[in-house]
């Protein structure tokens, strides 16, 4: 056998070896022993940590239950959303059977719809960054308490009407916006400053239907 052709199949079966494991259709996988999620295929590896969170967030799923949140921090019975619902309320809120925990009635004008709400119940409390976007764009490998304490920052959440926050679901700005237009400069500031303060990354989409609605902000 010609000695070129012995020296090539040698060195593809040290490379088989040496990588174990089932690569995607990229040339990818997840080998713990040979230093973590990586590529084979020169081509398609992962080139920034916005590509390699891309393709770690594939692995890690996301899962909602990885999120806690409404938890009660300081143990004064009032959990997040029963604070949100406090500071955003324009009128003092009444408690369910006044044991000052459950608040079952206030007066919120929802920035997104500009609708005003007194019952409770009508009200969702909205993550501006959502729990799954997040994960998408840098949050897939945070441990839980990390994600604990992002579900549940004051700054990333807003009283608004249940049915707005149920539509908007996990979209970016480029795929849905408040229907309220005189919010919307306000909205993006607060999404830009959220992932500048947690560090997470964008689609370019995102980044320049942002930027071009900025510019028109005052």
């Amino acid at each position: 056998m010609n000695k070129l052709i012995v020296f090539i199949l040698l060195v593809v079966s040290v490379s088989v070896i040496a990588h174990s494991g089932r690569t995607n259709s990229s040339g990818c996988h997840n080998d713990r022993k040979n230093g973590g999620y990586h590529c084979h295929n020169s081509k398609s590896a992962p080139s920034t940590p916005e590509t390699i969170q891309k393709h770690v967030s594939h692995i890690t799923s996301y899962n909602r239950k990885s999120w806690p949140h409404w938890v009660d921090s300081d143990h004064d019975c009032q959990n997040t959303r029963a604070e949100i619902l406090i500071r955003d309320s324009n009128k003092p809120v009444k408690f369910k059977r006044n044991k000052g925990c459950n608040v079952t009635w206030g007066e919120w004008l929802d920035p997104y719809t500009l609708q005003t709400f007194t019952k409770a119940s009508d009200i969702d409390i909205d993550h501006i960054i959502p729990l799954a976007h997040a994960h998408k764009y840098g949050a897939a490998n945070w441990s839980k308490k990390q994600k604990r304490a992002f579900a549940n920052d004051y700054d990333n959440l807003l009283a608004v009407e249940d049915n707005a926050n149920q539509e908007k679901s996990a979209q970016a700005p480029h795929q849905w916006m408040p229907e309220n237009i005189g919010y919307h400069c306000e909205y993006l500031r607060k999404w830009n400053h959220i992932k500048g303060k947690y560090n997470l990354g964008s689609s370019n989409q995102e980044k320049h239907f942002i930027a071009g609605k900025l510019k028109s902000c005052s």
